[in-house]
C-alpha cells in the first residue's frame, strides 16, 4: 500500500451546474490507471483520446506512428505515477478527454490521507450531476442540449430524445454504481 492516499476533486471545467467528483486514490497510481478511474468515475466511455497537462507539457499514451508526437510537447506517460505530477496540497493538473469536444477537467489535490486497510482504493466519496453524453459537442453543445430538453415543445426535442435513447436526467449521480464499477478489475472499463 502507498504511503499516502490522495483526496482528489475532479471538476468538469465550465460546467453549470458544476459536474464534479471526489475520489481517493493511492499516490503512486499509474497515470494510465488514473485515466481509467476518471473515465469510470465521471461516466465517460473511453471512446476518445486523452492527456494530462501540467506546465504546457502533455502526458499521454504514445501511439505508434504518431508523426506529430515531438512537435506537441508530449511525454509518454507509460510507467509515470500521479505523485510525479501532484506533489503538494492545492497542486492541480488538467485532464482533457476527447480532443474534438474538449472535455477539460481540473484535478485538484485536496489533501493527503493515511491509508485505511478497510478501504479498497480507488473509491469515490462524492460527486454532483450526471456526465454529459459523448459526442454532444463539448460543454457548449451540452448546455444547448439541456436548454432544448427543458422545453418539450422545442422543434429539436424529439431528435435529442431519439439520439439519447430516451430521457436524460442531468442531475443523476449514483455513487454506489460508480464504486461498484471501481471495485472491478480494470475499474469497470472494457479492456482496450
Amino acid at each position: 500500500m502507498s504511503n499516502w492516499i490522495y483526496q482528489l476533486k475532479i471538476t468538469l471545467i465550465n460546467s453549470k451546474p458544476m459536474i464534479w467528483r471526489r475520489i481517493l486514490v493511492e499516490e503512486d497510481i499509474l497515470l494510465s490507471n488514473l485515466h481509467k478511474v476518471l473515465q469510470t468515475t465521471m461516466g465517460w466511455t473511453n471512446s476518445h483520446l486523452h492527456h494530462f497537462v501540467k506546465h504546457e507539457t502533455f502526458y499521454t499514451e504514445r501511439i505508434p506512428g504518431d508523426e506529430m508526437w515531438h512537435e506537441m510537447n508530449n511525454v509518454d506517460y507509460k510507467g509515470m505515477k500521479l505523485n510525479q505530477l501532484l506533489r503538494f496540497v492545492k497542486n492541480t493538473i488538467i485532464y482533457e478527454y476527447d480532443f474534438g469536444d474538449s472535455w477539460s477537467h481540473i484535478i485538484l489535490l485536496e489533501k493527503f490521507l493515511k491509508p485505511n486497510e478497510a478501504i479498497k482504493y480507488p473509491i469515490c466519496t462524492g460527486g454532483n450531476m450526471n456526465c454529459p453524453p459523448e459526442d454532444v459537442g463539448g460543454i457548449l453543445g451540452y448546455m444547448a442540449m439541456l436548454r432544448v430538453l427543458r422545453n418539450p415543445n422545442n422543434e429539436e426535442y424529439e431528435s435529442y430524445i431519439t439520439w439519447l435513447g430516451g430521457e436524460f436526467d442531468y442531475k443523476e449521480f449514483d455513487i454506489n454504481k460508480v464504486n461498484k464499477l471501481l471495485a472491478k478489475r480494470n475499474y469497470g472499463m472494457l479492456q482496450y
